[in-house]
């Protein structure tokens, strides 16, 4: 009887499970119903084929960040990115290769100490980007023959078709097929693309901006540039591939440009303040006698003299555009009116003036404002560099500087946006997407419609091409400093949430996957295609050490 009792308590404890049971499943699958779980991504590719992709283009590209070309920084590259979304079933997206550089760090530059530098980092606790340990760039080991992005950081646009690049950059001569005989735009045709992404440009003014516009041998000239780009898309579209062309971005809202300010040079003791004006009492008297002899005007004279006061002060700059007004010095002499010592005081400031917020600090100044200038090896403590001497011409985009990039970027955008039209006329269709990248940055960087207009049409609707990039620039612009994503706002810099790599210049990879969406986005409204887009959050931003 006692088993019995047993086996009649497990029967009912065993039926009241199963009728558990089946009440569970009844309400999952209720749930199911309700809110059913999503299936297996995926696309299809429109008008597209994607079965040999191939990428062209500089160091945005080859996955270039934190000032190093890395593991990480490839496999986040916006190309690779694509591939990956390309490869979802039914986009029919094949194999992408890499000339993977296979260094954790990569090499940024020597170490005077030994070795390499790498790639950098954000340090938090000194709230700057500071450099890893590097190794040194090797060959590609790979099959060259295999590769799909052809991405060269440093490469401008008319070194494309150079067969001497691998002479001069040794990240092309890396993976070249034949260095020195071979051409990137050769090994990208030998790849046999069916579909291409096509971003050159940039480097043809940024070496000229980086520089603070000091060398203006690095602007590439407007007809160079053409000439060069109708070259490269027509055998790109000649061998039967589509692609998109993508703009050149508005270099001057980079942080590389944004994080010094003008005003960067803190005075807290009054005693310093005094010192410096006292300083430079010299030299605003020789300026208001220039100006009483009416050899310069009043506000010409205002503008460069130089005046600290305690809190923040512009930084004391050279300026290659001012009137160089050592001769008008020498008059001061000649008229007795200062000494020859006087005048010997004078000559750092021939072309000196404090910079005003049109005026854009380069990123590296970081390190040489309020450092002595050196000379021949010699420290000189009473030549403070931005404060009591002039800071040079590389370490500050001047106004007028800055106009020159601003108009040349704009040329280079409308020829861009002229030749993929023409090519596209005469090939009777849309074999090339134009993606403007410029409206993404304009609402990135938190300007305002008139600005964002200006920077990227500042022929004021001269040219129709430039007009029509410019409205929309203007409408994306919608004042907030960063870009809404999922609901969450990406900072336009290289902090913990920012989208930009701790070089300042080239995007981390959240802000390469925005780049590669924008790309989507392209495909999708005007190919017919409906290829996944990437999920930006997922993605890692930048990278932060103690």
């Amino acid at each position: 009887m006692k088993n019995i009792k047993i086996y009649l308590f497990a029967i009912l404890a065993l039926t009241f499970v199963i009728q558990s049971c089946d009440e569970d499943q009844k309400l999952l699958e209720q749930l199911e119903d309700e809110n059913p779980l999503p299936g297996p991504t995926t696309g299809t590719p429109g008008t597209l084929d994607f079965s040999k992709y191939v990428s062209v283009g500089n160091s945005l590209t080859a996955g270039f960040m934190d000032n190093a070309l890395y593991t990480s920084g490839q496999d986040n590259s916006f190309p690779n990115l694509l591939s990956q979304q390309f490869s979802i079933s039914g986009v029919g997206g094949g194999a992408f290769n890499q000339p993977d550089i296979n260094s954790a760090n990569g090499r940024s530059g020597v170490n005077p100490a030994g070795g390499f530098f790498g790639r950098f980092e954000l340090s938090l606790s000194l709230l700057r980007p500071v450099p890893t340990v590097g190794e040194n760039v090797t060959a590609f080991a790979g099959d060259k023959s295999a590769l799909n992005n052809f991405g060269v950081p440093g490469m401008r646009l008319v070194d494309v078709a150079d067969a001497g690049l691998a002479g001069r950059n040794g990240l092309y001569a890396r993976f070249a097929s034949q260095p020195g005989v071979s051409t990137v735009l050769g090994d990208a045709l030998q790849a046999n693309p069916t579909f291409f992404s096509f971003w050159l440009g940039n480097n043809d003014i940024l070496g000229y901006a980086a520089g603070g516009g000091a060398n203006e041998a690095l602007i590439t000239d407007a007809t160079a540039f053409q000439a060069s780009l109708t070259q490269a898309l027509g055998g790109l579209t000649q061998s039967g591939a589509q692609g998109v062309v993508m703009t050149i971005p508005q270099i001057i809202l980079a942080p590389f440009f944004r994080a010094v300010p003008y005003n960067a040079i803190p005075m807290t003791d009054p005693n310093t303040v005094t010192a410096l004006n006292n300083a430079f009492a010299g030299l605003n008297a020789a300026l208001d006698g220039l100006a009483g002899n009416m050899l310069l005007t009043v506000e010409q004279a205002n503008a460069r003299k130089v005046s600290y006061q305690l809190g923040a002060n512009p930084i004391l700059m050279f300026d290659d555009a001012l009137t160089d007004i050592g001769p008008l010095f020498d008059i001061l002499v000649g008229a007795n009116a200062i000494t020859a010592a006087q005048r010997a005081a004078l000559e750092p400031y021939r072309q000196s003036r404090p910079a005003t917020s049109s005026d854009l600090p380069v990123l590296t100044a970081a390190t040489s404002l309020g450092q002595p200038l050196v000379v021949n090896g010699v420290p000189q403590p009473t030549a403070v560099i931005g404060v009591s001497y002039p800071a040079p011409d590389n370490l500050i985009l001047s106004e007028s500087e800055v106009t020159t990039v601003v108009g040349t970027r704009a040329t280079y955008n409308a020829t861009i946006a002229g030749v993929v039209a023409g090519i596209n006329q005469g090939a009777g269709s849309d074999v090339l997407t134009l993606v403007d990248v410029q409206p993404t940055f304009a609402d990135i960087s938190g300007t305002d419609a008139a600005t964002a207009r200006f920077l990227v049409d500042p022929t004021n609707g001269a040219n129709p091409a430039l007009a029509a990039m410019g409205a929309a620039a203007a409408a994306a612009a919608d004042g907030e400093l960063g870009i809404r994503v999922d609901g969450v706002n990406l900072a336009p810099d290289f902090s913990p949430n920012g989208i930009f790599s701790t070089d300042g210049i080239h995007p981390n990879p959240r802000g390469y996957a925005i780049i590669a969406n924008l790309i989507i986005d392209a495909l999708n409204a005007s190919k017919g295609s409906s290829i996944p887009k990437i999920n930006v959050l997922a993605l890692r931003g930048v990278l932060t050490t103690n």
